[in-house]
């Protein structure tokens, strides 16, 4: 198992900079931030852009992955967040994870764009990652989509779409699918549910999906805990339960968030620190 720490971009880089640099002191294997430009979880706080601040973190970390947590099409070009992520790759020394999802509200509706119904916005997803996975492979990139068009779009020096893991986001079966056949990963925060049981159950099926539609390929599976009915980081106990049901499901990477002091994600850090104590030991 491999494990993960989100920390919020909700704050200014002189607060969150040793954050980031406690996260690879503490053995954790990647380190995440949201990818919005108004987060709902937080719809009055202070927010900062995703790629800056993986820039940032990459210049203080030297191994800890960097991954987006994670970037959508309702406000991203694929041409262009392509430029961003070579860039990001190349500063981070190959060290960025690039997670992708359909994306919600209010970041849907901020640049004026028509409201899409979710079977459309799962279209776009899916023409975005096509997109975004030709112009990291590919010189000379034409494009003319239901949702995105480019012309000429360069990648000169060579693809990078071997350096740069994508990492895609879906709780339904054709989301789950789309990853199996098009992802380096999956990652799922489950469905709503009462029930630590109920909500295993779901991500379970799902893991089986991806696995049986990948049909032998190689994917990493990511699941997000704070998303499980109980908080990981309510105990040490709550989060040797919740790592090892997503063991026996066979997840290879799990996520939790930095703990704050308020909502969401409200949490003890000194969970976290005797959780991280024992990463080494649990490679």
């Amino acid at each position: 198992m491999r494990y993960g720490i989100c920390i919020l971009p909700d704050m200014p880089w002189r607060t969150t900079r040793p954050l980031w640099r406690r996260a690879e002191e503490m053995g954790f294997h990647h380190a995440w931030t949201y990818d919005h430009l108004v987060w709902g979880g937080l719809p009055d706080s202070q927010w900062f852009s995703c790629m800056p601040t993986l820039t940032a973190a990459a210049a203080v970390t030297s191994r800890i992955g960097l991954g987006t947590y994670v970037a959508s099409p309702n406000f991203r070009h694929p041409a262009a967040f392509a430029r961003e992520i070579q860039t990001v790759a190349d500063i981070s020394e190959r060290r960025l994870l690039v997670g992708l999802g359909v994306g919600g509200s209010p970041d849907s509706g901020i640049l004026g764009q028509p409201e899409l119904p979710v079977r459309r916005r799962v279209d776009r997803f899916q023409e975005f990652v096509g997109v975004l996975d030709r112009t990291l492979r590919d010189d000379h990139v034409t494009v003319d989509g239901d949702f995105f068009a480019t012309r000429d779009m360069r990648l000169v020096g060579g693809e990078v779409r071997s350096q740069v893991p994508l990492i895609l986001a879906g709780n339904g079966p054709r989301s789950v699918r789309f990853a199996a056949r098009n992802g380096d990963g999956w990652v799922t925060t489950g469905s709503a549910a009462d029930t630590l049981d109920s909500w295993f159950a779901d991500v379970a099926a799902n893991h089986d999906l991806l696995v049986e539609t990948a049909a032998g390929r190689s994917i990493d599976t990511y699941l997000s805990l704070d998303f499980a009915p109980v908080s990981p980081l309510a105990s040490v106990g709550a989060f040797d339960d919740l790592v090892g049901r997503a063991t026996a499901v066979g997840f290879s990477d799990v996520i939790v968030h930095w703990p704050r002091e308020d909502a969401p994600y409200r949490g003890d850090v000194t969970v976290l620190e005797e959780v991280a104590s024992r990463l080494s030991t649990n490679p």
